[in-house]
């Protein structure tokens, strides 16, 4: 079965994965996360990404952002891609690639989803017991949501400026929120679908998208079709 095209469109904001080959960490210490991170946010400002979350994990990272032009996503990743492999054989005398395939992405609708996908992204080294608190650990944006510190890298989406009308109100409001337990399914359903690149939205959202792509943006019914009943209009 032929492989999906990758949905990427202007203005849409994506969930982005990239995994280790193999689950091998692809960060080893401090430095390879500073060099990821510095490498991250000049490509974005590059090619017009903005970057609304992020998580750093020991073996791969997810991204939360919105491309200025369709083809902005792309660049920014594979350009990311290759200058980090470089940067990394280089650096422990290794060579071949570092990364699992290529990168996973979906488009999801912000009004439904955006604010739980941010906290599945930020919340992840607790859920992965790396750390007690999420809140600890350096390589994620929830420090910057929390009011913690300024992350120039970030571009808070409208979305998050809708939790209140100051900066502490919504930072306040973020933290009640994250402090609550993430709905099981909707985590399921974000996993799932960035894998296979379905998007993470409701009927009328997916319908709103059909307008800018010819790409598939619904699976297939599993099996095959039923057969009309003996007599049925054809």
């Amino acid at each position: 079965m032929a492989r999906l095209a990758r949905l990427a469109l202007a203005g849409c904001v994506h969930h982005v994965l990239q995994r280790g080959l193999d689950r091998r960490a692809i960060f080893r210490d401090e430095t390879d996360f500073r060099r990821m991170l510095s490498d991250l946010g000049e490509l974005c400002r590059q090619h017009a990404l903005a970057l609304h979350a992020y998580v750093l994990m020991p073996d791969h990272f997810h991204l939360l952002v919105t491309p200025e032009d369709a083809a902005g996503l792309s660049r920014t990743m594979q350009t990311l891609g290759r200058r980090y492999v470089r940067w990394f054989n280089d650096r422990y005398a290794r060579s071949g690639t570092l990364w699992e395939g290529r990168f996973r992405s979906t488009i999801l609708e912000p009004a439904v989803y955006l604010l739980d996908c941010m906290r599945y992204i930020e919340l992840h080294p607790a859920r992965s017991a790396l750390v007690e608190e999420a809140s600890s650990y350096p390589w994620s944006s929830l420090a910057h949501h929390l009011g913690r510190q300024s992350d120039p890298m970030i571009t808070d989406h409208a979305q998050f400026w809708a939790l209140g009308n100051t900066p502490f109100e919504r930072q306040a409001a973020y933290a009640r929120m994250c402090a609550m337990p993430c709905d099981a399914a909707v985590l399921e359903r974000i996993r799932k679908d960035t894998h296979r690149g379905w998007p993470l939205a409701s009927d009328a959202f997916i319908e709103t998208l059909r307008r800018s792509t010819e790409r598939r943006l619904v699976r297939r019914p599993v099996g095959r079709p039923r057969r009309a009943p003996p007599g049925a209009a054809s």
